[in-house]
């Protein structure tokens, strides 16, 4: 079983990468489907500048498309990772541990990717209250993602290192 310590961590961790990835994934489904109850009413005439996407967002910038549907990507596959995280360490098996870790990585790039186009959604200009609320959620989810990373390795480490010799076969 891993060590209590660092199980108490990952999973504190864990919960609170659940509630943040939550609150991104409400925010941005909420961005999506303002853009497209408002796509209609706000292209009255105008052509719209559907080269990408065919939604327009007439909120933020050229940036919030991508930033919006990679954040509500991102904050649906954070919930399903911290939920089975959770289950995982409260298991405390070195492959149950190794498992939350590796779905915790593949969460974190996620993460990356989406705080990478907060931050190009930032140098674009202004934007409403609710993208910046967003963008703060996601580079703060990827600070806390590294860290739930780094402890469900060590916590993992500890757990193969506690482990007998005979049951590792």
């Amino acid at each position: 079983m891993a060590s209590g310590g660092s199980k108490s961590v990952a999973s504190g961790l864990l919960f609170l990468n659940l509630v943040l990835y939550a609150v991104v994934a409400i925010i941005a489904g909420w961005a999506i489907n303002y853009s497209i109850d408002e796509s209609e009413s706000s292209l009255k005439g105008v052509s719209p500048p559907v080269r990408l996407f065919p939604i327009y967002f007439p909120i933020g910038n050229l940036a919030t498309g991508f930033f919006a549907i990679f954040a509500l990507l991102t904050g649906v596959v954070g919930i399903s990772t911290s939920i089975t995280g959770l289950h995982d360490v409260s298991q405390g098996y070195p492959a149950s541990m190794m498992s939350a870790a590796a779905a915790s990585v593949v969460t974190w790039t996620l993460t990356l990717l989406a705080m990478g186009l907060a931050c190009k959604e930032i140098s674009g200009g202004w934007r409403p209250p609710s993208l910046r609320a967003l963008e703060s959620f996601t580079i703060i989810l990827a600070l806390t993602q590294l860290l739930c990373v780094g402890s469900l390795h060590a916590g993992a480490h500890s757990a193969i290192i506690q482990t007998p010799m005979v049951s590792r076969v």
